[in-house]
């Protein structure tokens, strides 16, 4: 494991900051070092990756978290807020105003379902690394946690049109959570992810772990229905 800490003293006071704001067990202080960790393995295959901006980015990704999961208006968006959270942070911890500016960029950008495409390298590490933690064996146990608070059956095979059109918004957004289980989660968006990434070390971690959610969701299918 990179020791990312020792780059940086104000890394590990902007770990103890996070650690106050963040939400649920599936966005926790856990998966914001997984996603730093990641960053640091996808910037060594990239060129010109500024670190100064890339690890404090993804380290505060997820600071406003809370407040989208909280919010019964479906109107926050936490990599939006998350970016002006960011600001005041950054500064009294002496940041410049470009990297703040820069840092904010990349937490901005890094949400799957804003639209919004990255510009800069650091922010489509970011973006890139924060999806791969949501595929794989480490996305299905983060899934079923999240499905576990929301109180989601465990597994549903209504026909996927019938399911969008009943409880998925226009912006992607699930309308009813409870109505939601881990393998339409799958089928609607954590499939699709390796096609949304920018790095190419990226995009080849994530088809291993596609294949291995595709055959777990099989299997899982095949015991529930007693075929297996």
């Amino acid at each position: 494991m990179f020791s990312w800490e020792k780059l940086d003293k104000r890394y590990r006071k902007l770990q103890e900051i996070v650690q106050q704001e963040l939400s649920y067990a599936a966005h926790d202080l856990d998966h914001v070092l997984r996603v730093t960790e990641m960053c640091l393995v996808l910037a060594q295959k990239e060129q010109g990756v500024d670190l100064t901006i890339l690890i404090p980015a993804a380290l505060l990704h997820d600071i406003a978290r809370r407040y989208e999961d909280e919010d019964v208006t479906g109107t926050v968006d936490h990599a939006l807020l998350g970016a002006e959270m960011a600001a005041p942070i950054l500064a009294d911890l002496g940041y410049e105003p470009q990297s703040i500016r820069k840092i904010q960029h990349c937490i901005s950008k890094h949400r799957f379902r804003s639209g919004a495409a990255p510009d800069t390298i650091e922010a489509k590490i970011l973006f890139d690394a924060d999806k791969l933690d949501v595929i794989g064996a480490v996305g299905v146990a983060r899934s079923f946690i999240m499905a576990g608070i929301h109180g989601e059956r465990m597994y549903s095979d209504v026909p996927l049109e019938e399911y969008v059109q009943d409880n998925v918004a226009e912006n992607g957004r699930i309308k009813d959570v409870a109505k939601h289980t881990v393998n339409l989660e799958y089928e609607l968006k954590l499939k699709k992810i390796p096609e949304r990434l920018y790095t190419a070390e990226a995009k080849k971690i994530a088809a291993g772990r596609i294949n291995y959610m595709q055959h777990f969701f099989e299997i899982l299918a095949q015991e529930i229905k007693g075929k297996r």
